[in-house]
């Protein structure tokens, strides 16, 4: 899968990994920065930014981005297909999370304590292992990383921001209706654990916004008998939850924004839709986007 380049002249600058001692981030008192908001660029569409990447070879770009988005919103997928194409790490924070409670690492009874009270884990603990997790990529000769969902709070945003570098923050949007829809339709395999979709999205355009159209993602005949619906997407808990994200998210926005690292993509379909328009935003070129999209 090769990436190809509009403009190879462009380039300027290569960024590189750096992690810095997490002793030296979470133990600082963080307060609330007031910065100069600059201004947004003309862009299509489909997104906007404030500080577009530069085109670079995959081999030189050693990206160091974030993924953000509401519940449901496709984090996830959109953040593994790029991990594939440019050949860094995709790190979920609550991946890291699930493998330290599997382990006999340092943190694991303590985890297992936290989790068994339900009590949230600590930033101070999620930094701690991704600290860990890049410190190991980097060891390793790993160019760069895509994080999924994280940061969350300003706090968080702020510890970050003293153990690594953060070239680009992705915020994936979607209509609050289609993701509604996206999040009631999911279904899981109770045997295999396959991740499906009954719902089919075709919302109408109206008021200067575009129509969205998103198709189903079926269940292979075996499976189809055993689908089921998580428990907590229903319409009420569904809601809450984006309600609490948007909240917890406008200062996220704002303090990457503020930074000029925040590209706002509001996707415009499904994942044949989106994943192009995606590839454009991002300056990258595939030689065969169709097939990427499928």
């Amino acid at each position: 899968m090769a990436v190809l380049l509009r403009n190879p002249k462009t380039i300027t600058r290569t960024t590189t990994c750096s992690i810095k001692p997490l002793s030296s981030c979470i133990s600082r008192s963080f307060s609330s920065t007031t910065l100069n908001s600059e201004t947004d660029l003309k862009v299509p569409s489909f997104f906007s930014c404030i500080s577009p990447p530069l085109r670079q070879e995959p081999k030189d770009r050693n990206v160091q981005w974030v993924f953000l988005g509401c519940p449901g919103v496709g984090k996830g997928t959109y953040a593994s297909r790029l991990s594939n194409l440019l050949g860094i790490p995709h790190i979920a924070t609550g991946d890291l999370v699930r493998e330290e409670l599997n382990s006999s690492g340092t943190l694991s009874s303590q985890l297992k304590e936290i989790v068994n009270q339900g009590k949230l884990v600590s930033d101070e603990i999620i930094i701690s292992l991704l600290s860990k997790r890049l410190e190991a990529g980097e060891a390793k000769g790993e160019s760069g990383f895509i994080l999924d969902g994280f940061p969350r709070t300003i706090r968080q945003a702020e510890i970050l921001e003293g153990v690594t570098d953060i070239d680009l923050v992705v915020n994936l949007k979607l209509r609050e209706e289609a993701l509604l829809a996206k999040c009631l339709g999911r279904r899981i395999c109770s045997q295999c654990g396959g991740n499906y979709n009954i719902a089919s999205i075709d919302i109408k355009g109206e008021n200067g916004k575009p129509g969205i159209y998103m198709a189903p993602l079926p269940a292979p005949p075996q499976c189809v008998p055993n689908l089921i619906q998580r428990a907590d997407d229903t319409k009420e808990v569904v809601k809450e939850r984006l309600r609490i994200y948007n909240e917890m998210s406008r200062p996220v926005e704002e303090f990457y924004r503020n930074r000029g690292k925040l590209l706002e993509f509001d996707l415009p379909g499904g994942i044949p839709e989106s994943w192009p328009k995606l590839l454009e935003a991002l300056n990258l070129d595939h030689e065969d986007k169709c097939t990427a999209a499928a």
